[in-house]
């Protein structure tokens, strides 16, 4: 296999390569592969592994328009990275560059937790790009779910200015964005795993230490996800259909949705995040800590409130791990660029708050202007309706351009516009405001 012409003119020498890279180890330069299967015509893949083993794709349309997208998937994903791992987020956000842009992404080097390393692994397979095809015209980071927190810090961490002023990143567009992060965003994952335990009885089981409550897993356990499926489904009947559920089964799946504030249908995936991922953050991020606490929760709207909250066990958050999930993962509002967000309303996964939150910080740090928050009536998470993605990518690169910031008719126009290549609805709510984050979660003192 061999390289496009039009790719080869943009190879530069080894030297710059190392300088761009900024690693002691020279990645291969990337080559040929097949695109994944529903990216369709008119495309070109390539592919290569960074210093730090990361495998990086990259995609480049025939009607390319110069400018590129470094995308950050969601999750995080927590088994070992392999070079397919971002093959269905390039399927999933094709819409992108169908619109003529070309795309990079990364595995990352480790699956699990990790933002700031996360953040470094996407600014490496951007340096990675630049050597193989040359500087875009302009650059813009996507982040979706989790990985919307990877570019949020992305965008404050590693877009410094070159000695002409010129940015790394000359915007932003996150999608669907754990923006909160790490210290606040996963406050009902810790009130659902303070449930599951109090319904339940089985994660931690009796006369287990409640530590792990905050930390996932205690060392050394060997817990499977299929086995907090089985202790889940088991309590609450969450897997038959409602007539058949017992009384027992069907108080269960209320008052853990109640405890929690989580819709029920997405209960398990919570509780799954809250073992294993918070196992990883307490593995790499704080030191076996817990950065997460429940003990001036006031649990409401169970069964019995009252002795829901005496049989509650309660962890409190070590402030080290606070502070150290914080530098991990905490956006501080420190922006240059113009930043666009769209967040489902109804989204079960990522609550809708967080863009609240997101913008609180934003504006504490002055920069209220760079940001345009834009929300969608629907109750996925993973995507919403695929004329949204061009829409609020064509209203960013009008502001990156112009210096104009968008306002929510132009958004709207460029949906109604991009129906006639994608399909779907526009479901914009223009004047939607999510509200505080303590109006949706259990509030912290």
């Amino acid at each position: 296999m061999r390289l496009a012409m039009k790719s080869l003119r943009w190879v530069i020498p080894t030297g710059l390569f190392l300088a761009l890279l900024g690693q002691n180890a020279l990645a291969q330069t990337p080559t040929p592969r097949a695109c994944p299967e529903k990216v369709g015509p008119g495309i070109r893949c390539f592919t290569t592994q960074d210093p730090n083993g990361a495998f990086v794709l990259i995609a480049r349309p025939e009607n390319g328009n110069g400018s590129l997208i470094v995308h950050t998937y969601g999750g995080p994903r927590m088994r070992k990275p392999d070079a397919a791992m971002t093959d269905q987020d390039l399927e999933r956000f094709i819409e992108t560059v169908r619109e003529g842009y070309d795309w990079v992404a990364t595995s990352r080097r480790r699956g699990g937790f990790g933002v700031t390393q996360g953040a470094e692994d996407a600014d490496n397979a951007r340096k990675i790009y630049i050597a193989a095809f040359g500087p875009p015209r302009y650059t813009i980071a996507h982040g979706q779910s989790w990985g919307g927190n990877i570019g949020a810090i992305l965008i404050e961490k590693f877009n410094t200015p070159d000695a002409s002023g010129k940015r790394p990143y000359d915007g932003a567009m996150l999608t669907s964005g754990v923006l909160a992060g790490g210290t606040r965003g996963y406050d009902m994952r810790m009130d659902v795993r303070a449930a599951f335990q109090a319904i339940c009885n089985v994660h931690p089981a009796p006369g287990e230490a409640p530590d792990s409550l905050g930390t996932g897993l205690m060392p050394g356990s060997s817990l499977t996800r299929q086995q907090v499926a089985t202790w889940f489904n088991h309590c609450t009947g969450a897997n038959l259909k409602p007539e058949e559920r017992s009384e027992a089964q069907q108080r269960a799946l209320r008052d853990m949705a109640a405890a929690s504030r989580i819709p029920p249908r997405a209960l398990l995936a919570h509780i799954q995040w809250a073992t294993f991922v918070f196992r990883d953050i307490a593995d790499f991020i704080t030191g076996g800590k817990s950065p997460f606490g429940n003990d001036k929760v006031r649990y409401r709207g169970t069964s019995d409130d009252e002795a829901f909250n005496r049989r509650v066990m309660r962890v409190r958050a070590d402030p080290e791990a606070v502070r150290a999930l914080a530098a991990e993962s905490d956006p501080t509002g420190r922006i240059a660029i113009p930043v666009i967000t769209m967040h489902q309303i109804h989204d079960p996964t990522v609550f809708v708050e967080q863009q609240h939150e997101y913008r609180r910080v934003i504006e504490a740090a002055g920069n209220g202007q760079r940001l345009f928050q834009t929300f969608v009536d629907d109750n996925q998470h993973s995507k919403t309706s695929p004329p949204h993605y061009p829409a609020i990518l064509k209203a960013l690169q009008g502001w990156i351009e112009t210096g104009n910031r968008p306002t929510m008719p132009v958004v709207q126009a460029n949906c109604e516009a991009a129906k006639s290549s994608y399909g779907g609805k526009c479901l914009f709510v223009p004047d939607f405001a999510p509200g505080p984050w303590a109006t949706r979660v259990n509030p912290r003192q």
